[in-house]
């Protein structure tokens, strides 16, 4: 009996421990409002409820990514759950897009996104003031199709590497759109912007990395 415990004492630290050697942000999983990237078991977790169009969120994700993905996460310390806030059309869009990506390329399809946020971004703003009338005649999901295609958004994520088929395919999911657009609908107490953080169930709202790596870094020493 006492072998028994103890071999399941040693299964369960070991699902909890980091796999050493493997890239943690390669791995995520689709949540009801956005994407868990990262070690699901990491004893630090990370929440943020990012825009796309924020430009607060596109500084906050540059800054961050050398540290925060490209070593705490990467090694399964911490994890981060990016969650969708919507300010408009356009941001539905560039959402929808960056899921159509995947599990494995969800992470870095994010990072290209704030990355060019100032192209894709000012683009997308003309195409809507140029085309606004005609847009208003479109059915709300071939709007925020020609909102994302507009930008030049959509050109680029296929050059790196989804499929025009899975654009399509991911832009017809009206199921998917509307489970993502709910979030909206539920958000909890303090979430009135972004970027908005709970670590470790933790409020921390509008603050920039240099305010938050401190308290990353305090987490983990814990």
């Amino acid at each position: 009996m006492r072998f028994l415990l103890a071999l399941s004492a040693l299964l369960l630290l070991a699902a909890a421990a980091p796999r050493q050697g493997l890239d943690w942000t390669t791995q995520a999983q689709p949540t009801a409002t956005g994407y868990l990237i990262g070690n699901p078991n990491a004893r630090v977790k990370l929440v943020e409820y990012g825009s796309y169009t924020c430009s607060h969120c596109a500084a906050f994700a540059n800054e961050s990514e050398a540290e925060l993905k490209g070593r705490m996460i990467r090694t399964g310390s911490i994890s981060l759950e990016y969650r969708h806030f919507f300010f408009n059309a356009l941001d539905l869009g560039v959402a929808v897009l960056a899921r159509c990506t995947g599990p494995r390329r969800f992470a870095a399809t994010t990072a290209f996104i704030y990355r060019t946020q100032d192209d894709w971004l000012a683009r997308g703003q003309q195409f809507q003031e140029t085309n606004g009338a005609r847009l208003n005649m479109y059915l709300p999901i071939a709007r925020l199709r020609a909102l994302v295609d507009g930008s030049g958004l959509t050109a680029a994520v296929v050059a790196r590497g989804l499929t025009p088929a899975a654009v399509d395919a991911c832009f017809a999911d009206q199921a998917a759109i509307d489970r993502l657009t709910a979030g909206m609908n539920a958000l909890p107490a303090g979430v009135t912007g972004t970027p908005t953080f709970f670590l470790n169930g933790r409020l921390i709202a509008h603050v920039t990395w240099a305010d938050l790596a401190p308290q990353l870094r305090a987490a983990l020493a814990r």
